[in-house]
């Protein structure tokens, strides 16, 4: 066995993230291991990590069956066998010429046929028993915890000297909230007493609270800069006085709004009145009705002779933007311009000169609307749907986008996948909210049944029978994260499957693979009802409105994500007729898959299961930051930590105000380069 040279050693460390003394400071332990005890052969229980002395006996290398280093700890209570598979030349060595040692590790075994630790960690019996508990740090391969121990002493050792150690809270603060020094809180973690042990495991100790307070404190510092630079920029005041195109696309829409509805487009008058940008999230269950009120929204921008882009994940979503925006504006002479990635070239380039002449007023795209070569010529106001789907750096791009220039557009995002409140306190405190709580009168509740994989058949019979009836159905495949071709495949063979057993009735496939418009088309069939059965993939996950379908199969249930579930279950219920959503499992089921199945069969209400589905999944990838690789907190948990993050709330803002030179150490200390990516 070949030990590892100091340049691999240094890239382990490096891929830790361990560059800056810092980042060695707050890389905490995973747990901690009691080493202060000795314990004798006699006490020994199987599965314990135990600690021996004794002398040893017969060490000796066997080959049989494989090659391993064997050998005898005796304590005078009894023997315990010791076993190394892997090996250093010099082990042999010291098991040789040390007439006693120490040994540590898992032990095995019974009192019948004795106990046996294998690859212990062994030591001389004249090494002093340390006084704090072992420390057992996150790592990686062919990375020890020995080496890793020595690199986080030495910086703890010399936190005094390193400007990026010393503390970056003020000593009213600590005081105000009992909190430990920054250097009293390190050296407690990365050594911790005896006594510490169960304070540390329930992440109770005032050293762990003194890790969270100070990432909350940094992250509503960044959040709060953010919001006051926002607040500095310009952009066009709207005068509100020619409602002519606004009434008139109430007219087109012809239901009456909700007075949720109305309550939110009040919210985005005032701010479209002001010369500052409108920064707003407008969220709403599935089918709460946020495309009316963005409509709206457009209406006034456009009556002040501006322009309007609306931007969403998926060309199948933009689609149906596009054809109800069409539906709405056309008729008062305002024409919708598409812009999507799949465009012929010669199209594109008409688009683009109508966005740069200001001919296109009102321009509906995917991510194709945030390249170099798109330049609008006054746009007044950004709307972008289910913003959490686009990557970090699409959404970092469109911010800069629409941050050049003295004035820049207005900008309300809008998200069906409902925010919890302390998600949004804690990652929007630079953005407005405005929530729409109400469904539109007329809407059945959907009714969630759970069934069997085995069932599969009888499901399908269900389905015939009401497709008979004149209802429309989704079959949703089974997610296959591991392979796209194996996603494709499962639901080319769901569509034969269906199609072989139903001839009489019309089906119909949509799956990542087509091209867009062969997707539309397939859509638009469906929604005239002319296909009774639509077999997908999680394509018509978002945005798909097809009134009269009112059925909704989803196999393997247990491999989608809460939010997702969701979004699929909401793609029925919009009629009159009332509605069944199918989630087909297969046991045995993970507690995730179970937890997230059991959320789906209790509620249908957006807010509960955007709340459940923080618990399981945390916030960065309910916000679509996972896909960045950046753990957006590393110790604060927003939900148990909901007292800490209200407090670093109302003190990030004090702290701005009071301890001006301490701002930048401090965000520095914990955002180290994410403060762009929080913003977004």
């Amino acid at each position: 066995m070949v030990r590892p040279s100091k340049s691999l050693i240094d890239e382990k460390i490096k891929s830790l993230g361990l560059l800056r003394p810092i980042d060695f400071a707050l890389h905490i332990p995973l747990r901690y291991e009691d080493e202060t005890k000795i314990y004798k052969v006699s006490q020994a229980q199987t599965d314990a990590i135990m600690q021996f002395e004794g002398q040893i006996h017969n060490a000796e290398v066997t080959y049989a069956p494989r090659k391993s280093l064997n050998a005898v700890l005796d304590d005078g209570t009894g023997l315990l066998k010791l076993r190394w598979l892997n090996f250093y030349p010099n082990q042999v060595k010291f098991l040789e010429s040390s007439p006693k040692v120490r040994v540590r590790g898992p032990v095995k075994g019974n009192d019948r046929w004795g106990f046996t630790i294998t690859h212990p960690k062994i030591g001389k019996v004249t090494d002093p028993l340390p006084q704090t508990l072992t420390p057992i740090y996150p790592s990686s391969a062919g990375l020890t915890q020995d080496v890793l121990r020595r690199k986080i002493r030495d910086v703890i050792l010399h936190m005094d000297s390193v400007d990026g150690l010393k503390d970056t809270l003020p000593q009213e603060i600590l005081t105000k909230y009992s909190l430990p020094s920054f250097k009293e809180t390190i050296f407690t973690l990365h050594n911790p007493k005896i006594q510490d042990a169960l304070a540390l495991e329930n992440k109770t100790h005032p050293a762990w609270l003194r890790l969270v307070f100070d990432e909350l404190l940094a992250q509503q510092l960044t959040l709060q800069i953010a919001r006051e630079k926002r607040e500095q920029l310009k952009a066009i005041a709207l005068v509100l006085d020619d409602t002519s195109l606004y009434e008139g696309v109430l007219r087109e829409f012809s239901l009456k709004l909700t007075s949720a509805q109305i309550r939110v487009l009040e919210e985005i008058k005032e701010d479209l009145k002001k010369s500052k940008p409108m920064n707003r999230l407008l969220q709403g269950d599935v089918g709460s009705g946020k495309t009316i009120v963005a409509a709206l929204a457009a209406s006034l921008v456009i009556s002040n002779g501006y322009q309007v882009a609306i931007m969403a994940p998926t060309e199948i979503l933009a689609e149906q933007h596009y054809l109800k925006l069409s539906r709405w504006f056309e008729p008062l002479g305002i024409s919708v311009t598409k812009l999507y990635g799949s465009l012929k070239a010669k199209e594109k380039k008409e688009v683009y000169e109508s966005i740069t002449n200001s001919s296109a007023k009102l321009v509906v795209g995917t991510q194709a609307l945030i390249q170099d070569s798109v330049d609008f010529a006054n746009l007044g106001l950004l709307i972008v749907d289910e913003q959490h789907r686009f990557g970090v750096m699409q959404r970092l791009t469109l911010n800069k986008k629409g941050e050049s220039g003295e004035l820049v557009p207005h900008q309300l995002c809008m998200s069906a996948t409902p925010i919890p409140r302390t998600l949004a306190m804690s990652y929007l405190a630079d953005i407005d909210v405005s929530t729409i709580d109400e469904l539109p009168p007329g809407r059945t509740p959907i009714v969630t049944k759970l069934v069997k994989i085995e069932r599969r058949e009888e499901i399908l019979s269900f389905l015939i029978s009401q497709c008979k009836k004149g209802h429309q159905a989704y079959w949703v495949c089974p997610l296959v994260e591991e392979s796209e071709a194996l996603q494709l495949q499962t639901a080319v063979d769901t569509y034969d499957w269906i199609k072989g057993l139903l001839p009489d009735l019309k089906a119909g496939l949509v799956h990542g693979k087509l091209k867009p418009q062969e997707k539309n088309e397939i859509m638009e069939k469906f929604k005239k009802n002319e296909l009774q059965i639509l077999v997908a993939t999680t394509v018509i996950e978002v945005g798909v409105d097809v009134p009269n379908a009112s059925i909704m199969v989803i196999e393997h249930a247990e491999r989608f994500g809460l939010a997702q579930l969701h979004q699929l279950r909401g793609r029925v219920g919009r009629g009159c007729n009332s509605s069944i959503c199918i989630l087909m499992y297969q046991e045995p089921l993970t507690a995730v898959g179970k937890e997230r199945i059991r959320a789906m069969f209790e509620t249908t209400d957006g807010f509960e299961i955007a709340k459940r589905d923080l618990r399981i999944r945390g916030p960065g990838e309910i916000l679509g930051q996972k896909q960045s690789g950046i753990a957006m907190l590393k110790f604060a948990h927003i939900e148990i930590d909901y007292e800490t993050l209200s407090i670093a709330r109302e003190e990030a803002k004090k702290f701005i105000k009071n301890y001006p030179d301490l701002i930048k150490p401090h965000i520095e200390r914990w955002t180290f380069g994410r403060d762009e990516l929080l913003r977004t």
